[in-house]
């Protein structure tokens, strides 16, 4: 009897998918450690957890469409960089023209414009996907800081931050009902759609996707155009949130995005991932960081963290991948 029931466990455990519900896992161990370590400085209050899902929203928008990027084999360090100069053009045409539409065109234009390019650059010069995104990373950013001398640009449309930062609806901040309805649209694209199983196919093996009559290229600039039309959107939001532009936006949000996805299921190969679990690698990314301030680490001592749990991230996928393949 002891011996079945053992087997029994053992089969449970073998069932699990690991690289598809780690994630899960390390979220509820670290919510519960939290819980218990910090409860007495209000990790637990209703305000703090809201904050948490505010601040993680710009994240958690671009990872949905990081999701994408990774699956399909690619990888994007240009995001924090689009959302931070998307911020400065809305700033500035609102400044300018006090035109709500226009600032939104403007911006998701330029973050379109962006994803060709990347696009084009990988799809039709070859050039590799990390070495093209990191320059244009370059020149975005050093865009940014150039327009302006560095100076931020306040934002004093009162709708425009209402509906795109600070503003609530039935208590619920904005910026988690923004989350929530590019969570659901990613979700549909990515589980439902034919695109969503063409990235797939295309991450998976570019090679028989090709013989399977799928355009690669063409799903790859799809692929960059959404990375870059969603980072503008997050620095449309950025932008509503702090009731400004500044160039400073977004730095680091590439690696954060990167690991999130990682953490929630992808492969940095391509061929997988799950926007759930993007989401809930989004939210520990964040409830870790909050978990670091209200621990009283300096943003040095964070950023160190940080580093750590995106290569712990990247090499817990690796040894599950290996070990799946086995």
């Amino acid at each position: 009897m002891q011996y079945s029931r053992k087997g029994e466990v053992n089969k449970f455990f073998h069932r699990i998918n690991w690289e598809k519900s780690m994630v899960y896992i390390i979220f509820v161990a670290v919510f519960i450690i939290f819980s218990l370590t910090l409860g007495d400085r209000g990790f637990l209050s209703s305000t703090n957890l809201l904050n948490v899902m505010r601040q993680t929203a710009m994240i958690s928008i671009m990872s949905v469409a990081g999701t994408f990027v990774l699956a399909s084999g690619q990888i994007d360090l240009s995001v924090g960089s689009v959302a931070a100069m998307t911020a400065m053009i809305v700033a500035l045409t609102i400044q300018s023209t006090n035109s709500i539409f226009l600032a939104l065109l403007l911006g998701l234009i330029f973050g379109l414009i962006v994803g060709i390019i990347n696009g084009l650059l990988v799809t039709k010069l070859k050039i590799p996907a990390f070495l093209t995104t990191l320059g244009t990373m370059q020149m975005i950013r050093g865009s940014a800081m150039w327009i302006t001398d560095t100076a931020a640009v306040p934002i004093t449309n009162k709708t425009y931050n209402t509906v795109f930062g600070i503003g609530s609806i039935a208590g619920v901040p904005v910026l988690i009902i923004w989350t929530i309805v590019f969570f659901i649209v990613g979700t549909y694209v990515f589980n439902t759609t034919i695109f969503g199983r063409h990235t797939l196919a295309t991450g998976g093996n570019e090679i028989s996707a090709k013989y399977s009559g799928v355009n690669t290229d063409r799903v790859k600039l799809k692929v960059f155009m959404m990375s870059s039309a969603f980072a503008s959107f997050a620095g449309i939001l950025y932008a509503g949130r702090m009731q400004a532009g500044r160039y400073s936006f977004g730095n680091g949000d590439e690696m954060s995005v990167i690991a999130s996805v990682v953490l929630g299921g992808a492969a940095m190969s391509g061929g997988t991932g799950s926007v759930l679990g993007t989401l809930v690698g989004s939210l520990l990314m964040g409830i870790i960081s909050n978990a670091l301030i209200l621990g009283g680490l300096s943003s040095s001592q964070q950023t160190i963290v940080q580093g750590f749990i995106i290569v712990a991230a990247v090499g817990i996928s690796n040894i599950v991948q290996g070990k799946n393949k086995k």
